[in-house]
């Protein structure tokens, strides 16, 4: 107890030569209830109204961006009402910026490019908002997570804001948030957006559908393992840079371009009327990134000119629309409890060859049909 005298080691006295203990510290007071409790009370979060998110964003405050953030991405319906709102709210004050969508397989060196990349937007008084999507990051090697460790000058420039994807979920759902995610980045003054995904999926497809300008990363002499997924990703791109063209890779860089050039010229010509450039550069070295973004800029004058960039634009919002309903009508089916409780029977029957999987698909369908008749 405080105020008592420390214990007495008798391993000091003058017999024991040798030894030496500390007396060591008084014990601390204990903690009495009511301070644990006002403690909590001062930690819990101040709960804004839909207005003080809005105005909170619009002035670039960068804590009440995050915490809306968290309720766009947040499964709670509670969350969803107010998350639109804001959504609707900030929505004029949106679409405003160069949108970029940046994709590559793991290893390829997206992290140190987008710092690189970033670093030269932020260093002109731009603010630059990164944002990874990605449904299953925990399975990705830790692409979308590191992200912010690793971008260490990034992360820490007062101009940038790195925001990384959910966890879990679909991709469709997590896509759609992003897209969300895009508007209040916009209102709160970002007028560039990276949006990163992994080039190993259908992600590609789903950031292709919410950017002005896909780039592809690709690294020289990578292997014949990687082919499965280039063509698909390569039709995508507005452009594709050959990174890591340092040392003694830049010969190779330099050929990786000839050829992916080359094959550039046997897909069918985009509807923008762009021809997608190939380009190399060292993000480590921070060389050739002055030519990609001047590309970027080409590029985005070419589609304005032509009115591509207003046409895709349009096109993607109407893409969202229809998407956004049927996520929602496939929720609601899962969701219905008569659904669920039919389920496990209906797959019984399939497996044991009873009915068809399209037979089943079509009882459940009706039977939930008549359920939203009779609400």
């Amino acid at each position: 107890m405080i105020g008592e005298q420390p214990h007495h080691h008798i391993e000091n006295d003058p017999e024991f030569s040798g030894l030496n203990v500390n007396q060591g510290i008084e014990p601390l007071p204990s903690v009495s209830e009511d301070s644990v409790k006002r403690f909590l009370r001062n930690k819990k979060k101040r709960t804004l109204s839909v207005q003080q998110y809005v105005d909170g964003i619009l002035n670039g405050d960068i804590t009440t961006l995050s915490q809306a953030v968290t309720l766009v991405e947040s499964s709670r319906p509670e969350h969803q009402e107010i998350a639109q709102e804001i959504i609707v709210k900030c929505l004029p004050f949106s679409g405003n910026s160069v949108r970029i969508g940046i994709t590559g397989v793991p290893g390829v060196g997206k992290s140190t490019f987008i710092e690189a990349m970033g670093k030269q937007i932020t260093s002109q008084g731009k603010k630059l908002a990164v944002l990874a999507i990605d449904p299953s990051s925990e399975r990705t090697k830790g692409s979308i997570l590191g992200d912010k460790t690793r971008m260490e000058d990034l992360s820490i420039d007062p101009n940038a804001y790195i925001r990384p994807s959910p966890s879990a979920g679909s991709l469709g759902g997590v896509a759609r948030k992003t897209r969300e995610t895009i508007i209040l980045c916009e209102a709160a003054g970002f007028n560039h957006i990276f949006i990163e995904t992994v080039g190993v999926g259908q992600s590609e497809t789903a950031v292709h559908s919410m950017v002005d300008f896909f780039l592809l990363l690709m690294l020289a002499g990578a292997g014949d393992e990687l082919q499965g997924i280039k063509r698909g990703i390569m039709e995508m791109a507005d452009a594709i840079t050959i990174n890591k063209a340092d040392g003694n890779n830049i010969e190779k860089a330099g050929l990786a371009r000839i050829q992916y050039q080359n094959a550039l010229h046997l897909f069918p010509s985009p509807e923008s009327g762009w021809n997608p450039k190939v380009l190399t550069c060292s993000a480590y070295m921070k060389t050739g990134i002055t030519e990609i973004w001047e590309t970027i800029d080409e590029y985005l004058t070419h589609v304005k000119k032509n009115n591509y960039f207003q046409h895709r634009r349009n096109e993607q919002s109407k893409f969202w629309m229809y998407e956004t309903i049927n996520e929602q009508l496939r929720n609601n089916f899962y969701q219905n409890e008569k659904i669920k409780a039919l389920m496990a029977d209906s797959e019984e029957k399939v497996l044991r060859e009873e009915i068809s999987s399209f037979v089943a698909a079509k009882e459940l369908l009706d039977l939930y049909d008549q359920i939203r008749k009779n609400i």
